[in-house]
């Protein structure tokens, strides 16, 4: 396996079109969500699970009402690349699936 490619200016415009909600932050895409805390916590494990069987990880920073992702693929010198608008579906997903509310 080499080493991914990174794509073009207008593959990256196309790729966030299809993506609501993430946008570009130099050679990485970002997207915040707000959600609650603990919800935050459990997507964090879940991510982190699903990125360690597909090898490529996000950088997320939680706080108390909202966490923040920034995915680029290092293996390409910090560029971006599909593999980080797969991962950003999966995180899409995964936030998705985490936004319930307590049944207190």
């Amino acid at each position: 396996m080499g080493v991914p490619k990174a794509l073009s200016e207008e593959e990256i415009t196309d790729h966030l079109a299809g993506l609501p909600g993430w946008e570009r932050a130099g050679h990485a895409i970002t997207r915040t969500y707000e959600i609650r805390y603990h919800a935050a916590v459990a997507a964090i494990v879940t991510i982190a699970d699903r990125s360690r069987r597909i090898q490529h990880h996000a950088d997320l920073d939680l706080r108390i009402d909202h966490l923040r992702a920034s995915i680029t693929t290092h293996d390409a010198g910090h560029r971006i690349t599909a593999a980080d608008f797969d991962l950003a579906h999966r995180i899409d997903a995964i936030v998705a699936a985490h936004q319930a509310l307590p049944l207190d």
